[in-house]
């Protein structure tokens, strides 16, 4: 009786093992639609604090705004593409257009890069006077955003967590 027992609770505490495992694989159901299952997943903890001005509306805004001028300001195709997912718009996604701009941990960090130097100019930053101190992911925290995928739109995703 008692391997019987103790079979059962195997079977058991496998099978709630494997109920917990499809919940986590379910909860980001933008995977497969969006991007592919990301490769790695990452915690950033954020310098910055949120602004208690950040709301699902600021978000939507700041990404709206930072389209509209990159297909203003450029004669070519957006290279990527940026917009916000969640019931509060709090998920950050970030898309390549073009090529394999973004098909490795590298290309999505150097990219990153970028925005942070972007980010740095922003009268936000200054005003603040952390421009030399703040990255990209601080801004998105302090946006509200809670998670950011970066992907190539074909093979590659990445997911960096903000806390």
């Amino acid at each position: 009786m008692r391997n019987t027992k103790s079979g059962r609770l195997a079977v058991a505490t496998a099978f709630a093992a494997l109920m917990v495992s499809s919940v986590a694989l379910s909860a980001d159901r933008h995977a497969n639609y969006y991007y592919p299952k990301p490769a790695a997943t990452e915690t950033y903890k954020a310098r910055a604090e949120r602004l208690p001005e950040a709301s699902r509306r600021s978000r939507i805004a700041f990404i709206t705004h930072v389209m509209n001028e990159m297909i203003r300001k450029n004669p070519y195709p957006p290279p990527y593409a940026i917009f916000a997912k969640g019931a509060e718009a709090e998920k950050l996604i970030i898309v390549g257009l073009t090529g394999d701009s973004y098909d490795s941990l590298y290309r999505m960090r150097a990219l990153l890069a970028v925005l942070t130097a972007v980010a740095r100019a922003t009268p936000l930053f200054k005003e603040e006077r952390v421009e030399d101190y703040f990255t990209f992911l601080d801004l998105c925290k302090m946006l509200g955003f809670q998670l950011l995928t970066v992907s190539d739109g074909k093979a590659f995703a990445h997911q960096i967590k903000i806390e």
